[in-house]
């Protein structure tokens, strides 16, 4: 291979050396007649420089080997967060900066004040680097017995290694307290405080077997990891004392309250856990789990501490009902918006078996207050048990009609979603109690019974009350443009029943199911009144999505209350008959379902059947018609089982468009 003179004598100088020595080889060069010897001049320059960079590496090498690794990472960590913070290139180009990636990083810890603030601005990662380069100068210096003469100085030293980390735990142990206490979560604190406790793991990978005395942490392993989930675990302690709860005294419903506030908060912070904690942390912290688990043992031994306190009858009875039913229910942990991530089948016991028993030997004993003092009495003279359950009774015959009043100006001025809970456990709780009369001293509780008859009865139509006020919006939302465009969907109606009815199903018998009949035949009644309503005239393409979804609709609502317990199965047909009304193409088959729907509902007036075969599309005349040719059979009906549907539902006036 030939080399061209001309590329040669016009080669800058090495960057290796300076003007001088440039100067005097280039006039080397200049003196010298032979080719060659330019020649070699230029590669002696490159084997020079090559030979410069292999020995910058072998020194980094031979650096690297006398530093520990825990050291050295720790000064690239410092290194590159230095770096970030100032805007520094990390990556240098040329030749000439080789010599400056290669040479070691000459990094030094801060100062134990510098360090700490460090801590207070949240700057955990910068000041573990520190800290890490703190640590592993003492026990170099250490194993170079540099304290061999002053001992105290090595103490010194160590301590503070062991401060400035405690201070970072305690930065981690506040960080994952205000994760549920700041309205929003921060999701850089949260990411960088997972990094530094995977650079932890990785500074510190086991502990050491052969520290010194006076060293025991040095180098040693500080299980952030661990003491993440101990402050969740802190966390979810102090998350349960904050529900609020009135003193007994300002309150008869202290802990039905307390219970609501409880689930209601606690939720929520699950809800926060599953949309914006998770996705914080890798994996294999387990984030949901580790949460569930931690507020499932602060509610455990929060709810034991409660038990242990004296508590009257209608309170133990709250608190069997929260425990046996609201806490795994939708209300609470089984939440739809808390699924899949949160999952309750290997939770343990929320009461020992030991805390269950005593709570229902409670609820049992104090179901006989008044037993007891009759009994006592009892025991002195026949005449004074005589006379003490006399006095009991009639301070019953008071008590009862008081508590009425209360709870009906309770429930009137607040709308809480523990009212049919309440409802519920009062209206057993003195059923219970009379029976209990009954079967212990034999009296005459008559007078009692139409009081208490009085009560449920006041009780269950206030109930329907509350029923029909949450749920007249969602009825007259039927049949309008956005229901028949399934932007409404066809079970929020049917959930927001079930949400209300729920308890039902915990009422004594046959009253919870009574109850239960009457909240289904609402539904249908209602239902019925908003769909014979004047409205626009339909085509045939609108009636077959208005048949499907009201079929669609008053099935799931059915389901709904059946589940739960209800037995009025004879209401189904009455919307579905309606549906097949308003869908059927052929008219000559109209007149079958109008039959079915006469004979199965004789108490069905002709002013029903005009309004639905209107909302079919039918004319005047031929509405008619079809009615006379089906009153036969309503005549003839054996009246079904004797209930009544369209007897209570009014029927609207027929505007003409029809």
């Amino acid at each position: 291979m030939e080399l061209d003179i001309r590329s040669v004598t016009s080669e800058p100088g090495s960057p290796m050396s300076s003007p001088g020595e440039e100067k005097m080889e280039i006039a080397s060069e200049l003196s010298t007649s032979d080719s060659q010897r330019r020649d070699s001049g230029f590669f002696e320059r490159g084997i020079k420089t090559m030979l410069s960079i292999q020995k910058s590496r072998l020194s980094l090498k031979k650096e690297r080997g006398k530093e520990g690794t825990g050291t050295w990472n720790a000064k690239r960590l410092l290194q590159t967060l230095r770096s970030c913070e100032e805007n520094k290139p990390t990556v240098c180009d040329g030749v000439e900066k080789v010599d400056e990636i290669c040479k070691p990083i000459e990094a030094k810890p801060l100062s134990v004040m510098e360090i700490n603030e460090l801590i207070q601005k949240r700057q955990l990662l910068e000041a573990f680097a520190s800290i890490k380069l703190m640590e592993d100068e003492t026990i170099s210096e250490r194993d170079s017995e540099k304290y061999i003469d002053n001992p105290q100085e090595f103490v010194r030293k160590s301590k503070d290694v062991d401060l400035l980390y405690n201070s970072i735990t305690n930065a981690i142990q506040s960080i994952v307290e205000a994760t549920l206490e700041d309205p929003t979560v921060q999701h850089t604190m949260l990411t960088s405080m997972v990094t530094l406790i995977a650079h932890e793991e990785a500074a510190h990978p086991k502990a050491d077997n052969t520290a010194r005395p006076g060293s025991d942490l040095l180098g040693r392993p500080r299980k952030w990891r661990e003491q993440w989930r101990e402050a969740v675990n802190e966390s979810a302690r102090k998350r349960v004392l904050k529900a609020p709860m009135a003193p007994r005294e300002e309150a008869t419903s202290w802990l039905d309250l307390h219970l609501h506030f409880l689930q209601e908060h606690l939720r929520e912070d699950l809800l926060k856990v599953k949309s914006s904690v998770k996705e914080c942390y890798p994996e294999e912290y387990q984030v949901c789990d580790t949460y569930v688990e931690a507020f499932h043992n602060a509610i455990a031994s929060h709810l034991q501490e409660l038990s242990q306190g004296p508590l009257e009858f209608h309170e133990l009875y709250t608190l069997l009902d929260w425990v046996a039913n609201t806490y795994h229910s939708e209300h609470f942990l089984g939440h739809p918006q808390l699924k899949p991530e949160v999952k309750t089948e290997n939770l343990p016991l929320l009461l020992t078996p030991a805390d269950w028993d005593k709570l229902k030997n409670d609820y049992i004993a104090s179901a006989k207050i008044i037993g007891q003092h009759v009994k006592l009495s009892g025991a002195i003279s026949r005449s004074l048990e005589t006379k003490m359950l006399e006095l009991c009774m009639a301070e019953l015959l008071k008590f009862i009609p008081r508590f009425e009043q209360e709870f009906m100006e309770w429930s009137t001025a607040q709308d809480s979603p523990i009212f049919v809970p309440y409802l519920v456990a009062y209206i057993n709780s003195f059923h219970d109690l009379v029976s209990g009369l009954e079967t212990a001293f034999k009296v005459n509780t008559e007078e009692l019974q139409k009081i208490l008859a009085a009560l449920t009865r006041n009780f269950t139509n206030h109930f329907l009350t509350k029923l029909r006020t949450k749920i007249q919006p969602l009825l007259k939302k039927i049949l309008t443009k956005n229901w028949i465009l399934e932007t409404e969907r066809p079970v929020s109606l049917a959930l927001a029943v079930s949400q209300f009815s729920e308890h039902l199903q915990h009422m004594r018998e046959p009253l919870g199911q009574e109850l239960l009949h009457e909240v289904h035949k609402y539904m249908v009644k209602e239902y019925i009144t908003q769909v014979i309503k004047p409205r626009w005239k339909m085509n045939r393409e609108t009636r077959q999505q208005v048949s499907r979804k009201m079929s669609l609709e008053a099935a799931i609502i059915h389901n709904t209350l059946m589940d739960q317990g209800s037995d009025a199965s004879w209401l189904f047909p009455s919307i579905e008959h309606i549906a097949n009304i308003i869908g059927e193409k052929t008219k000559d088959k109209i007149k079958a379902h109008v039959k079915e729907l006469c004979q199965d509902y004789p108490d069905i007036r002709k002013e029903h059947v005009l309004a639905i075969l209107a909302l079919r599309g039918l004319g005047r005349s031929r509405r008619a018609a079809i009615f006379r040719q089906v009153r036969h059979a309503q005549e003839s009906s054996d009246g079904g089982q004797g209930c009544t549907l369209f007897a209570e539902i009014d029927v609207p006036v027929i505007i003409s468009c029809f």
